[in-house]
């Protein structure tokens, strides 16, 4: 008898380590940028990387409320980043920003990602780094 071999076509899920964003360089050179894309619930930041994989960080301000309220909105999003991450653009550094009262799903999340990361990666495909005095 023969084991079971898993069909070609199944994708792996799960999150390396090299595709988080560690460095507050990296979230500067994102936002320094300025290519986003916006919808109700997210705001999508982009950087090209030169690397093979898409990074991603999260940032989520105190406006939202307590710990226990922000670490589950960070928790959707990389939910939604892991769940949705064959589907975006390779070689860009993604910032993901919830927007509006955190109140969000995963499902809203995970079908508002991809779309804003296309475009956000678009536009930092053609865009220049500016300064903050710009």
């Amino acid at each position: 008898m023969t084991a079971p071999t898993n069909p070609p076509s199944r994708r792996r899920y799960a999150r390396s380590p090299a595709q988080r964003l560690l460095r507050a360089a990296d979230f500067r050179r994102a936002y320094a940028l300025r290519a986003s894309a916006a919808s109700p619930a997210l705001l999508v930041y982009a950087a090209t990387n030169d690397l093979a994989v898409t990074r991603f960080g999260v940032s989520v301000s105190r406006k939202f409320g307590e710990s226990v309220r922000r670490n589950r909105i960070k928790r959707l999003l990389r939910e939604a980043f892991r769940l949705t991450q064959h589907e975006l653009p390779k070689g860009f550094d993604l910032v993901l920003i919830p927007r509006g009262s955190g109140e969000a799903t995963l499902e809203e999340l995970r079908s508002a990602l991809p779309d804003l990361a296309g475009r956000a990666a678009q536009r930092a495909a053609k865009a220049r780094p500016r300064s903050r005095t710009e």
